[in-house]
């Protein structure tokens, strides 16, 4: 019960690795917040969370949208224990297809949102709060088609590299989790189900990963297991950026 007492706030918390972080949070005693852009996945995943769950409809790269989630938050709970920022879009478009729309769309999401939803959460959190990013092992990995995704990682794993060293004397500390190939619904939204078996077969471990296995170590990089840790980068690939 590494979270009894504590505040966990999760963008892009009603699917995929943001929902499997936040029934874990909820099973280690944390009262959750979970964003997400559709209404009826948001109930969903609230009941799946359970009672006491705060689920807020917000798109995180509207900037009007994340102050009156902060707002509530502040209203609702007070501060911020844990920031997890999980929310994204997924998708591969060759350089010659590529329009500065896509290109706006994605860093946006990915990543300008992510930014200023930081900025905003900051003020509501104190010392020993952990904020986590998602990245992606897109940042290590050339894939054709996925400049505009992995550039947009690559700023995340940044962010908290260059975030880690402006917040250490704040005592907030700042990690990205970087997943590999976890089984989640952002596969069938990118339009890549037609690459599950070749991404599979690149892996060493040949398998999936399920969402709950990358949950796990967003939980341990925000709890005080990872009190000495900040501005890293946990890769959760079974592998495929290390042999």
């Amino acid at each position: 019960m590494r979270f009894t007492g504590k505040s966990v706030v999760i963008l892009g918390g009603n699917s995929g690795i943001g929902l499997a972080s936040a029934i874990e949070f909820a099973q280690e005693g944390a009262r959750v917040v979970i964003t997400g852009r559709s209404e009826t996945t948001l109930t969903a995943a609230a009941a799946q969370i359970g009672t006491g769950t705060i689920a807020v409809r917000a798109d995180t790269s509207n900037l009007d949208d994340l102050d009156r989630l902060f707002a509530q938050v502040k209203e609702k709970i007070g501060g911020i224990d844990v920031l997890f920022v999980n929310s994204g879009i997924g998708g591969t478009v060759p350089l010659m297809q590529m329009t500065p729309a896509i290109w706006d769309e994605m860093q946006n999401v990915n990543l300008r949102g992510p930014f200023f939803a930081i900025q905003k959460a900051v003020p509501l959190m104190s010392r020993g709060g952990s904020i986590v990013l998602t990245s992606s092992i897109g940042h290590l990995k050339g894939l054709p088609g996925n400049s505009h995704y992995a550039a947009a990682k690559a700023g995340l794993r940044s962010l908290a590299r260059n975030l880690g060293a402006e917040l250490v004397d704040s005592g907030i500390r700042v990690n990205c989790v970087s997943p590999g190939p976890i089984d989640t619904p952002l596969l069938a939204r990118s339009n890549m189900e037609h690459m599950r078996e070749f991404i599979r077969e690149q892996n060493p471990m040949k398998r999936w990963a399920h969402p709950r296995e990358t949950a796990r170590t967003v939980l341990f990089l925000a709890s005080d297991d990872a009190s000495f840790i900040t501005g890293a980068d946990l890769l959760v690939d079974g592998g495929m950026c290390n042999f």
